[in-house]
């Protein structure tokens, strides 16, 4: 039965005469006991908690967010998440990494025992879409802590000497509370101060920044995302002591990506391996969010054209609709028929005559080649 963040926590709270830090650490490290089987024990701190507040602890401390004084916007969201097995569709390398983060975190205790004391905060960058908040929400599910996200909207003031002092009190707000900080799109925070484009006070923000991670990292929970590492300011990366990347799926995790997004309605190719493959090479470099976003238009229209069944058909046009092409009869065509959409589905998709189709084809230099759309549709 080793709690040692807990009592430290506990310890410090009682110190510094912060009534909310006991109350919220003591709530943490009485759930952490009856887990454990230590009933009785667990059973005399809320008892003595409950003398000591009329109200639930552990949750209720959060209502009590940080403001921006000039906006009055809230400063952070805070979420609580059931603790559950989900299932996260990453790259082998990248879904390895935060298992390994995840299991670093639920033998804390363990290590600190140990005499391995080492700050647990995790960088995670990549491109827009890919799951880096949706990691942050499985961590904290894995862990059983709540997430206290940054609003940027609210931490970064009209008034820019006000920006570093809503940073503190972000970090001050998560100090006092078991939990998980997320830092979402940390670039907006944590540029380069070498950029000459930036002024003086932001370079200012930046070290205020530094200087709360130094203080928060001894003894709590750091996540911090970015779309734009090449942004971040060199000290940055020596904060986080595990950093990584979460590209764009291969076309393997694409694949399992869409039987997920797909499997509320039944699907014409989805058992197809070879319309599915195609499907998968036209998606490569799209985001697990995109590729999201592309599976429920499908749905959304397929529903609504009084159907059951998603077309391999439907699917490929809204490839195209997707893609961000401007849509010409010409393109949409060739673009069909040149992977695997007949002649005769090119016409009932769109409503025009086979006639127009061949027609629009050939004005755009030929078709599909008859091999392989045979091969597609054996």
């Amino acid at each position: 039965m080793y709690m040692t963040t807990e009592i430290i926590k506990i310890i410090e709270g009682g110190l510094e005469k912060n009534r909310e830090k006991v109350l919220s650490y003591a709530s943490l490290l009485a759930e952490k006991l009856r887990q454990e089987g230590e009933n009785k024990f667990a059973d005399r701190i809320k008892s003595v908690l409950e003398k000591r507040t009329v109200h639930p602890v552990y949750m209720d401390e959060f209502l009590n967010k940080p403001v921006d004084s000039d906006s009055s916007l809230d400063m952070v969201d805070v979420s609580f998440s059931p603790k559950r097995d989900e299932q996260i569709i990453l790259p082998e390398i990248t879904e390895l990494k935060v298992r390994n983060y995840v299991s670093s975190l639920k033998n804390r205790n363990q290590l600190i025992e140990l005499g391995v004391h080492q700050p647990e905060s995790l960088l995670l960058y990549g491109p827009p879409g890919c799951g880096k908040t949706s990691i942050a929400h499985f961590i904290a599910q894995q862990t059983g802590l709540p997430l206290v996200t940054a609003k940027l909207d609210g931490l970064i003031s009209s008034l820019l000497g006000s920006t570093a002092k809503n940073i503190r009190k972000v970090f001050e707000y998560a100090k006092e509370r078991p939990c998980i900080l997320f830092l979402d799109e940390f670039d907006a925070i944590a540029k380069s101060r070498n950029d000459s484009h930036e002024v003086g006070e932001l370079k200012r923000v930046v070290n205020s920044l530094l200087q709360n991670i130094d203080d928060f990292n001894e003894n709590n929970i750091l996540i911090a995302a970015t779309n734009h590492e090449t942004l971040l300011d060199p000290a940055v990366w020596r904060r986080f002591t595990t950093v990584i990347e979460v590209p764009t799926p291969s076309k393997e995790e694409i694949l399992l990506l869409l039987k997920n997004f797909l499997k509320s309605i039944e699907c014409e190719f989805i058992n197809d391996n070879k319309k599915l493959s195609v499907i998968g090479s036209l998606l490569v470099g799209f985001s697990p969010a995109a590729i999201k976003t592309l599976c429920y238009n499908a749905i959304r229209n397929t529903v609504i054209a009084k159907s059951k069944l998603l077309s391999y058909s439907t699917f490929i046009y809204e490839i195209y609709l997707f893609s961000g092409e401007k849509v010409n009869d010409i393109s949409l065509c060739s673009f069909l028929n040149n992977h695997g959409v007949s002649q005769v589905q090119i016409s009932k998709l769109l409503g025009i005559g086979i006639r127009q189709v061949r027609h629009l084809l050939k004005e755009e230099g030929g078709g599909y080649d008859d091999g392989i759309q045979q091969e597609l549709t054996d």
